[in-house]
């Protein structure tokens, strides 16, 4: 039992050649499940959940993830752009020989 072409509603047609979904603009709304939260060490929101691995600093690794052929990022997190709690005053004392004022 097969239908005539023209039976065929136009909105049936229309509906027939709509391609399946693909990774663009019509997918995003979609996605709703997380694969990347805070991490503990940097604070960025790249630990991935199921790898349990930090992809910007490395987390758990005892290393940070550093690579030279980045060398602007390295330039981003390196020392001296925080706020160097300790290491500012070494200078200082180092002048003195690390001699403590009684």
């Amino acid at each position: 039992m097969t239908q005539d072409p023209a039976d065929v509603s136009f909105a049936a047609r229309v509906l027939s050649r709509v391609p399946s979904m693909g990774k663009g603009t019509g997918s995003f709304g979609k996605r709703r499940n997380k694969t990347h939260t805070l991490c503990v060490r940097c604070g960025r929101r790249s630990f991935h959940l199921q790898k349990s691995r930090c992809g910007a600093c490395g987390y758990p690794s005892s290393r940070i993830r550093k690579y030279n052929w980045s060398v602007k990022a390295i330039r981003r997190k390196t020392t001296g752009t925080g706020r160097m709690r300790y290491l500012r005053h070494v200078a200082r004392r180092f002048k003195s020989s690390f001699r403590e004022v009684v």
